[in-house]
């Protein structure tokens, strides 16, 4: 016989590999070790992609000494509209997490600037806006207003809590507020946004930004490209609603680095503010 038919491994006969072992990029595909990844901040060495990390690794990577004097630790999303589930959905990624709810803010200093940070976790609910987070969110501009220094806050969400109701989506007329209170004391407002960013956090303080930054390749906007598509039953153009064509579309002023994004902000800090 010249031929032997080949026999197909059993899926137990394959090979096993760890769990965690490697990532694969949403964008370009590509098969990455999680370790050189990690040292690449978390960005695809390929196509530049930056996969999501925690509001605690930009503490470490964007703050003088890593250092953040967190306020309000202790505040927690209650149940009002007693929604099937949420009180265990709360529960596990407070344990998952090592947070309360899916933001952190306090003062800190950035190129020996003093600053009030806020950043959010979309590995916490998806980083949607609930109560919780729209008054925190709300409390670090009034910080930034009463201290008067500049406010930064780094954004990654899927939006507004839907167990919360109109409650969540209050938020965004209280953020929106507290913002043009800021603005009228004159106290510069630094937007970051990260993948993803969408509705109604995008739709309130994200956008809001005297300067907006963006990651590369972080999808912002109101909603989804499928949920547009299906809507208005056409096509979308590449990239829509990607940082890039957000840049080019003047929604956004800079797309940067996440290796470069400390620097960047350290010279902006330096140009638009002048006091202390």
């Amino acid at each position: 016989m010249w031929f032997k038919k080949k026999v197909k491994a059993k899926p137990e006969e394959k090979l096993k590999l760890p769990d965690g072992l490697w990532a694969k990029c949403e964008t370009c595909g590509e098969i990455l070790y999680r370790k050189e990844l990690e040292k690449n901040l978390w960005i695809c060495p390929k196509c530049l992609f930056h996969f999501r990390i925690s509001c605690r690794d930009y503490v470490t990577l964007l703050l003088d000494d890593a250092k953040l004097d967190e306020m309000d630790t202790d505040l927690e999303s209650l149940d009002p509209l007693e929604f099937p589930g949420y009180k265990k959905k709360l529960k596990n990624s407070q344990q998952k997490m090592q947070m309360r709810d899916a933001v952190v803010y306090g003062l800190a200093k950035i190129g020996g600037i003093p600053v009030v940070f806020a950043a959010m976790d979309f590995g916490f609910m998806g980083g949607s806006m609930g109560s919780v987070v729209g008054e925190k969110v709300a409390r670090a501009i009034r910080l930034a207003h009463d201290k008067g220094i500049p406010l930064i806050i780094l954004s990654a969400s899927g939006g507004a809590r839907m167990q919360e109701g109109i409650l969540s989506l209050m938020q965004l007329a209280k953020t929106s507020a507290e913002l043009a209170l800021l603005s009228q004391k004159q106290i510069p407002y630094v937007s970051i946004l990260t993948h993803p960013t969408t509705a109604g956090v995008m739709a309130s303080y994200a956008s809001l930004g005297d300067i907006i930054i963006a990651e590369p390749g972080a999808l912002l906007g109101f909603t989804g490209p499928r949920v547009i598509e299906q809507t208005i039953g056409e096509k979308l153009p590449p990239g829509f609603q990607r940082s890039e064509f957000m840049l080019e579309h003047g929604l956004v002023d800079i797309v940067i680095s996440r290796t470069e994004l400390r620097n960047t902000l350290t010279k902006i800090l330096n140009i638009v503010w002048k006091h202390g």
